[in-house]
């Protein structure tokens, strides 16, 4: 259990950072409800499975890759287009009352699904945790098989308890707050992800 534990601390030190998965959680908990921002988490937790999979069988190959300046250009100029264009779509939006009473969809989840993956995926921290605790403990350590589960459940399990407590207080807010402070809201969360867009910009350039 000592790695499961390493992977809880790890989890949680990831869930305290403010960063665009953080705004995109909160900001779809808030206006939309919890559903709505549950499948942003989603696509967080898929897109997240997905590099440890991959990393997992191509972990050396990866490794190298993503230390790669090219990559890190690459990455870094799509997550920062990706994000700067949610968050001038979410300043440009109405936000029209009707919105918090509006029934969804299987399509409009699976976008909000699609929001959170990409938001997580195309962003290169993303990759360079993931490798990093995958070189620390896969390459550095040794750790065997079932090791790795743990880390990686241990990480995975907080990962998705602290995102859906973000999700649940974000709705909990919502039933205070008024239809001004939800679109003032909406606003400085577009504002952070313009901000978080330009700083990876700046990062990879």
């Amino acid at each position: 259990m000592l790695y499961f534990t390493e992977g809880v601390m790890l989890g949680l030190t990831l869930s305290i950072l403010l960063g665009p998965i953080f705004v995109a959680l909160t900001q779809t908990g808030i206006k939309h409800g919890i559903r709505a921002g549950l499948s942003v988490g989603t696509g967080i937790w898929v897109s997240d499975i997905l590099v440890i999979s991959v990393g997992w069988f191509f972990i050396k190959q990866l490794d190298s890759m993503a230390k790669h300046p090219s990559f890190q250009l690459w990455m870094g100029m799509v997550g920062g287009i990706i994000l700067i264009t949610f968050g001038i779509l979410s300043i440009l939006n109405k936000h029209k009352k009707d919105d918090q009473t509006k029934a969804f969809s299987a399509r409009t989840y699976f976008g909000y699904f699609t929001k959170g993956f990409a938001v997580n995926f195309i962003n290169p921290f993303t990759f360079v945790f993931w490798l990093g605790v995958m070189s620390t403990y896969v390459l550095g350590k040794g750790i065997n098989g079932m090791e790795t589960v743990l880390l990686f459940g241990g990480i995975m399990a907080t990962i998705v308890l602290t995102d859906s407590l973000k999700v649940i207080l974000a709705k909990l807010i919502r039933s205070r707050m008024k239809h001004h402070h939800i679109i003032l809201f909406s606003r400085i969360a577009g504002v952070m992800l313009i901000i978080f867009g330009i700083t990876l910009f700046v990062r990879v350039l």
